[in-house]
C-alpha cells in the first residue's frame, strides 16, 4: 500500500496494515460502520455505510454528496470487502488523505480521519444503536433550531456560502427565498408568546413538507426563514414561493381554540447574476426583496430583478 505524506507528496513509504476487525458489542451484534463529519458544511452529521460501495464527492450522482469546492465530483470510494472497509481515491484533483497522509487505497480502522477537499474532514467509526442515537442527537442540536427543527442560522451561513461558490464556479442556478411572517408581533400581543411559538413551529412544518431534496429550510432569525434552492432558476423559485405563500394563507393555524390568521411576505433572489460576487450579496438581495414585499402590501411574493450589466 503506497501512501504520500502531506508534507512531501513525493516521499512514498510502503506499509502493509493488517485488516482490522469490526468491534463486537456484548450482545453479539456488530455495530454499524459510519462516517461522521468533523469539519465542513455538514459538520456533525453522520452517514451509515450500509452499501458495499459508497462514492463520495460533490457531484449530483454520488452516494454521499459533500459540499466543498475542493472536492471532485467523484472523489473517493468506500468499499466493503467482508468485514473490512477500504478507502480508495478516484483520481481526484486534490487527493484523498487519511490521518494526514495521501492515500490511493487504505484499510480503514476505528477512528481514522479522512480529509477531502479544503475543509471536509470525516471520521470513520463503528457505532452501535446507542452511539448512533447519541450522535444523531448531537448533530440535531448543532444544526437544528430548537423550536422549529428547521436548520439554524449557523448551518444556513455555511450552506449558502458553499452553494454560492459551487453555483458561481459551475454556472449552475441557485435561488434563495426569504420568508417573513406578517405582523408577527400582533400575533404575540393578541394570543401570547406560546401561540407565537406554535405558529412558528407549524409554519416550519408546512414549509418543509413542500420542499424537494435539493431545497433546505433554515430559521434565519425571529419570524424569518430562508430556503436555499440548489439548481432552481428564478422562475421555478418564484413558483414555489407562490405555492408556499398560498398554502400558508389557507392553513388553519389554531392555538387553545383560537384561529390565528397567518400570511407571509416572500422575497426571491437568484444567482449567478450581475453584482453578486459573494454569498452575502445574494443574502442581502433576497432580504431586500422580501422587505419590498412587506412595503408593497404584504402577503405577496417579490422577485429580485437582476441589475443590467455595467
Amino acid at each position: 500500500m503506497t501512501r504520500d505524506r502531506v508534507a512531501n507528496p513525493l516521499d512514498d513509504t510502503t506499509r502493509t496494515a493488517p485488516a482490522p476487525e469490526a468491534p463486537v458489542v456484548a450482545d453479539g451484534q456488530t455495530p454499524a460502520a459510519c462516517l461522521v463529519v468533523l469539519s465542513g458544511s455538514s459538520v456533525g452529521e453522520m452517514y451509515r455505510l450500509d452499501k458495499d460501495r459508497v462514492v463520495l464527492g460533490r457531484g449530483d450522482k454520488v452516494d454521499l454528496r459533500l459540499i466543498d469546492d475542493g472536492i471532485s465530483r467523484e472523489h473517493a470510494l468506500i468499499l466493503r470487502e467482508g468485514d473490512q472497509f477500504w478507502l480508495e481515491d478516484l483520481s481526484s484533483t486534490n487527493g484523498t488523505y487519511c490521518n494526514g497522509e495521501r492515500v490511493q487505497r487504505h484499510a480503514l480502522a476505528e477512528g481514522d480521519k479522512i480529509l477531502l477537499g479544503s475543509t471536509t474532514i470525516l471520521k470513520f467509526s463503528y457505532q452501535d444503536r446507542l452511539d448512533e442515537m447519541f450522535q444523531r442527537q448531537m448533530s440535531e442540536s448543532a444544526l437544528r433550531d430548537g423550536l422549529t427543527r428547521a436548520f439554524n442560522k449557523r448551518y444556513f451561513t455555511e450552506r449558502i456560502d458553499s452553494e454560492f461558490q459551487y453555483a458561481n464556479r459551475h454556472r449552475t442556478p441557485l435561488s434563495l427565498i426569504f420568508i417573513d411572517i406578517d405582523h408577527f408581533k400582533r400575533i404575540n400581543d393578541a394570543h401570547g408568546h406560546q401561540a407565537g411559538d406554535h405558529v412558528l413551529t407549524q409554519l416550519a412544518m408546512l414549509l418543509m413538507s413542500m420542499l424537494g431534496e435539493e431545497e433546505v429550510l433554515a430559521r434565519y432569525g425571529g419570524e424569518e426563514f430562508a430556503i436555499v434552492a440548489r439548481g432552481s432558476e428564478s422562475e421555478a423559485a418564484a413558483a414555489l414561493s407562490e405555492r408556499m405563500r398560498a398554502a400558508v394563507a389557507a392553513h388553519p393555524f389554531a392555538h387553545d381554540g383560537a384561529t390565528i390568521p397567518v400570511t407571509v411576505s416572500v422575497g426571491v433572489a437568484s444567482a449567478p447574476a450581475p453584482g453578486l460576487r459573494v454569498a452575502a450579496d445574494l443574502v442581502a438581495r433576497a432580504d431586500e426583496t422580501m422587505y419590498t414585499a412587506k412595503r408593497t402590501g404584504r402577503n405577496r411574493v417579490c422577485v429580485a430583478a437582476a441589475p443590467p450589466p455595467k
